[in-house]
Parts: structure tokens; sequence; C-alpha cells
């Protein structure tokens, strides 16, 4: 008997390798003539039951490698039971890449490619989507799908969220016949050479409709591409125009921004629901500059434009960041017309007709102005525009704002501004607002607290080395004056506008005058010395000395009353009291001169001041008037010349003990002698 010998190894691995081919070349043979289409049934079933929707296509096809490609024809997906619309997606074609190596951290989708799509999404207010596939208990996980890039031929998307409300509407055609069919192929290698995709859209956000279009490459990048896309578009909403130029890339989760910008529209405070700053109801608007973005740094360099009249120029930066996003900016204008700019704090416009009750939701459209203005009481000076505590609590911000000239109504002798602004977790502060002011400066600290419903404000104005020449009228005969003015006024308070916060307010007002001269003839006027008048004009004026002025009111309640009210010359004691009412807007003032020497022909008499701060009017007290009048009439029937001698001033009035006057006004005294600072 013969035994056969087994097989070595160098046999078995020979037969190894000849299974291992024929099982290969099985497999090749098997998936270049498997029909997908095989098992496209199985997996319309699998999506159906799964989602609970009806799933359906004509065809399916894939391309294997490690990015398959999968390719649908006529896709058919159903809505959620309590949509509208039947269906939530339909589609001519979907093709669509998977990237495998990413698997399973996520699912990458290097390009979506659409053709001929219609897709609707909606959203309702209790936050039901009909796009929310999964459990409620799954849907608040992290998603792990990415759309890298999509591309769009002749196709549709709708928008619609209930809760917002917000409606959108957009549609999408390719325009470049060499782009067509790269645009429906997931493989071909995203070109964004030139424009070849147009994307007209309409909507609507809260009543306000907004549409527009914007050319942009052969693909669309969404997120995690690094892939930039052109983009040329415009968008209109109501007034409000912008104009976009530049390339952008991951549109859904923006990793760059490089563009021209330019936008325009009737007054900033429509801007809010898309920025989210609580910008002023401003007049006409022009701006532009170069707007790009790193993370979560948005930066606009080359600012330039006008808002009114005003010219704006410098560069800001928006950064998305938690709890709050800061805004920060530095701004400069060579002319800026206060009216412009006015509305920021309720100050009147051109459109308010000098009635400022208009609140910043009331101001946005100029229609919206005039409706309310019309029921505002034109007794008014104080800024009533209202302050909207919510928006300073939605930004934090840095700003800066100087300008080389001013532009003030009622001839007010402002120069120049130079401001800065802080606003952080709902507190704003302005540590310096300063004008130029009559060869001096007004300066201004500025604390608004947002973080209650009624704003709470804290004030403090430095009146500081204001010239006294400059605010007299320029006038050869009576207009002489000198020296300089100080004052400081500190107010706290709170209500959401200026007006509201002052009608309650606490606080301080001084005022003192250094260094001071006043004309003759104008000291004498003030005493209705005619004597001295006449022989003033005959022999010529001349300056004489300021001793000492000082005010001082203490405010309680929004009501001031004089508790110091004295100007000292060498001629003659001026004294004064009364009180003032900032939520009337009331005062009533009385001023008392005492001549100091004898004089003739003098009818020294108390002048009132009172009415309304918009209306002051003044008059002369009859009584000490009719008094001197009827006894010089009584004294001519006897003798002609009897009749001067109550027109005979014996010069009651006193030096001033300036050194109590200046103990009293201290903080004013301070800011009168407030050294120049060199810039």
């Amino acid at each position: 008997m013969i035994s056969a010998s087994p097989p070595t190894p160098r046999v078995h691995r020979r037969r190894g390798w000849v299974i291992a081919g024929a099982v290969i070349s099985v497999l090749v043979i098997v998936l270049v003539l498997f029909d997908w289409n095989w098992v496209r049934p199985p997996i319309e079933r699998y999506i159906s039951r799964k989602t609970e929707r009806e799933f359906r296509m004509s065809d399916l096809h894939v391309r294997l490698g490690w990015t398959p490609t999968i390719r649908m024809r006529d896709v058919y997906f159903g809505n959620a039971p309590w949509a509208t619309d039947k269906a939530m997606a339909q589609a001519e074609m979907v093709e669509f890449s998977v990237s495998l190596r990413d698997l399973p951290d996520k699912i990458l989708v290097p390009r979506v490619a659409l053709t001929r799509p219609d897709l609707v999404f909606e959203r309702l207010a209790d936050d039901r989507r009909n796009w929310t596939l999964a459990e409620p208990s799954e849907s608040d996980e992290p998603s792990k799908l990415r759309i890298s890039t999509l591309s769009v031929d002749q196709g549709r998307l709708r928008y619609i969220d209930h809760g917002e409300p917000f409606e959108l509407d957009v549609r999408a055609s390719t325009f470049d016949p060499a782009s067509r069919e790269k645009v429906k192929d997931a493989d071909a290698p995203p070109v964004n050479a030139r424009y070849s995709t147009e994307y007209a859209f309409t909507g609507k956000y809260h009543d306000a409709s907004f549409s527009g279009q914007a050319l942009t490459g052969e693909v669309l990048s969404f997120q995690e591409s690094g892939v930039p896309f052109p983009l040329k578009g415009r968008l209109s909403a109501g007034t409000t125009k912008v104009e976009v130029e530049g390339t952008i890339a991951d549109a859904v989760d923006i990793s760059a921004i490089d563009v021209r910008l330019l936008i325009e529209g009737r007054t900033l405070a429509n801007l809010y629901p898309f920025l989210l700053l609580p910008l002023p109801a401003s007049p006409p608007y022009r701006l532009q500059g170069h707007l790009t973005q790193k993370g979560p740094r948005y930066t606009m360099e080359d600012l330039s434009g006008k808002i009114g009249s005003t010219d704006v120029t410098g560069k800001g930066a928006y950064l998305e960041r938690e709890p709050r996003p800061l805004l920060t900016a530095d701004l400069h204008s060579k002319l800026l017309n206060i009216a412009d700019l006015g509305p920021l704090i309720g100050i009147e416009t051109k459109q308010t007709g000098g009635k400022p009750d208009l609140s910043q939701g009331e101001t946005a459209t100029r229609p919206a102005a005039k409706q309310k203005d019309k029921a505002v009481t034109p007794d008014r000076l104080l800024p009533a525009g209202e302050f909207e505590g919510s928006r300073l609590q939605k930004i934090d911000a840095d700003v800066t704002l100087t300008a080389t000239k001013l532009v003030v109504p009622h001839a007010l002798p402002l120069e120049s501004l130079d401001a800065a602004l802080h606003l952080h977790d709902s507190v704003l502060k302005m540590p310096r607002l300063d004008f130029g002011f009559a060869g001096g400066k007004i300066a201004g600290r500025v604390t608004l607290d947002a973080r209650e419903p009624t704003i709470r404000a804290d004030v403090q104005v430095d009146l500081q080395r204001v010239r006294v020449d400059r605010l007299i009228p320029d006038s050869k005969t009576l207009a002489k004056g000198a020296g300089r003015l100080g004052a400081r006024l500190q107010l706290q308070g709170s209500g959401n506008s200026i007006a509201d916060a002052a009608a309650v307010a606490n606080g301080k007002l001084s005022a003192t005058i250094v260094n001071g001269e006043v004309s003759n003839l104008l000291d004498a006027l003030s005493g209705l010395n005619g004597g001295k008048a006449l022989q003033l004009l005959v022999g010529g004026d001349r300056d004489i000395v300021v001793h000492c002025g000082g005010v001082a009111f203490d405010v309680k309640r929004g009501r001031g009353d004089a508790n110091l009210f004295v100007i000292d010359t060498e001629q003659t004691q001026i004294l004064g009291e009364g009180w003032f009412d900032l939520a009337h807007e009331r005062f009533d003032v009385k001023v008392e001169p005492k001549p100091k020497d004898v004089g003739i022909l003098s009818l020294r008499t108390p002048v009132r001041l009172h009415g309304s701060f918009k209306q002051p009017e003044f008059q002369i007290e009859k009584g000490p008037l009719l008094a001197r009048a009827g006894g010089a009439i009584a004294l001519a029937t006897i003798n002609p010349l009897a009749a001067l001698l109550p027109l005979i001033e014996t010069g009651p009035g006193e030096n001033t003990d300036c050194a109590d006057v200046q103990k009293q006004v201290r903080g004013a005294a301070g800011q009168a002698r407030q050294p120049e600072r060199k810039r």
C-alpha cells in the first residue's frame, strides 16, 4: 500500500492565493454588475419606518472609494404631520459624498449637489422643527453631520419660523453653461473663479419685508471646508440697503470673511434686529468699509461715510463671546452736527420739531416719529426720548469719538467733542464726555445702570475755564467782559429718559467767576442808573473788576433752591434768590442790584426771571419802580428840581465777603481755575 505525502506549506500558500484571487474576482464582477436598485426598496422602507415619514426615490447609484459618492434620482421625503406642506424635500437628483475616514467621530459630507430641489424648513413657536428626526431626548445632543459644500442648479428653499416670526424664500439658478454639469457632480473639484450661480431671495421679519440677490461661484461652502466662495450681493429691507462684494468661507459657521461693505438707510435704529446694537434713531446715513473676519472676531477697517450732515471715519471690531458680544470702535469726525446724533439721548431733530418725547422704537421710522410727535407738548426742553434698557443688556462696548468741529442748535458756543463710552454688564459709563465750549470745556461723566427695569443715572458736569467774553454777544457797546467761569453739576436720579431722571434727581449745582471784568456801562444798566449811563455814553466806557460771583442750588426730588446767589463788582452788589423745577421745567429767580455809590436818575428795582426753560420771561418789579416814579411826579408839582430826589441812589450795596463765596462754591472755583491739559 502506497500512502500519499501531505501537501507542503508552499502548496498551502499557493492554494490560498488562488482562493483569495477567485473571491476578489467574484467581488469585482459582482460590484461591476451590481445594480444598487436591488437594495433601494429595503432602504426606502427602513428610512420610512425609522423617520415615520414617506421616503422614496426612482434610482440609486453608488461610486465606491474612501469617499463614496451616492446619487439618487426623483427623491421625495415627507414632512412632519403638523407642517403645512406635504413634502419637506423633493429633488430631481441628489448627489453627495461621505468621508469614511472621519467616521465614527462625525459624518462629514464633502459636497452635496442638488438638481431642481424644493426644500421646506419650518419651526413652530413651541420650537418643534420639521427637520428634527430624533427623539426629543436625542435631539439635544450635538449633531455629527457636517456638510462642507453645496451646489444647486435650479432650486428653491423656504424657511418659516413662526416663533420669531421670520420667513425666507430663496431661488437658485446656475446661469453659466460651462458650470452647469459641474454643479450637478458631487465629485467635481470646487471651482469658484467666476460668478456662475444666482440666489434671489425674499422674506419678512416681524412684518418688515426684505429682498435681494447674490451672485456666487459653483459652490457655497457651509462647514469645515475652508473653501472661500465669491459673493456679490444686494439686500433691501424697507429703507435699509446693503451691498457686499468679496469672499466668504463656510457660511453656516463662518471661518473667513473678506468683503467691501456698503450700507445705507433712513435711520440707524432699524439695524437693531440684525446687529443687536442700541443705535440711535438717526437721520439718513451711508457708510462703507472693509469687513474681515478671523475666528469670532469681525473687523471693519477704512470705515467712512455720513450720518445726516455728519462725516464719520474710523475703524471698529465685533467679537462674538459669552455671555455678551463686544463692540469696539474708534470714530472721528471733521464736522459733527449734534442734531444728527441727538436722538441717541432723546434730543429733538428737525423731524420732531423741537418736541423730543420719542422712544428709540417710535423714532425707528419717520412716519412713526411724526405720529407720536403730534401728542407731545411743545413746552419742553429736556430730552424725553426713552432709553430702552433691554438693549443695553444685549452687548458690551468700548467706543471713542472725537469731532474737530461741531454744529449745534440754538447758537451754543460748542466747539469740539471728545467722548469715550464703556458698556459692560448692562452698565454704561462715559468717563469722558468733553465739549470745547466758549474757549473752555464742558467735562461730563455719566453712568447709566440698566440692570433694573428703571435706569439709574449718575451725572457730573464740570464747566472748566469758560471765557465770559465768549458767552456775551459780540457788541462794542455792551459786550465787554472778561474772566473765567467755572461750574459743577452733580445729579443722581432714576428714569428711562433724561427728563424722567431729572424730575426726581438729587444733587447740587454751583457756579463761580474768577479774574472777572465787566463793562462799566453794562454794570450801570444792570441797576437802571440812567445818570451813570449818560455819563459813560458821553465820556467813554471802561472795564470794572468783578470781585467775585457765586451761585449754588441744592436739588432735591428735581427741585433746586438757591442758597447762594451773588455777584460783586466795584460799584454794584447783585443779590438773587429763586428756584427751578426739573419735573415741570419751570423756574423763578429774582435778581436785585444794589449800587454801592450815590447816583442820580436811578430806577433801581428787582428784576424777575421766570417761566419755562424753553420760553423764559423777565419783568421788572413794578412796586418799587412805581413808588419812585410816583414820588417824582408828586414832588414835580411842588418843585421841578425836587422830582429828582426819588431818583437819587444812596448806595446801600455792601462789599461781599468773597472768601465765604469761594468757600461755598469751592468745586466750581476749582473748575474755573482748571489748568489747560495737553492732548
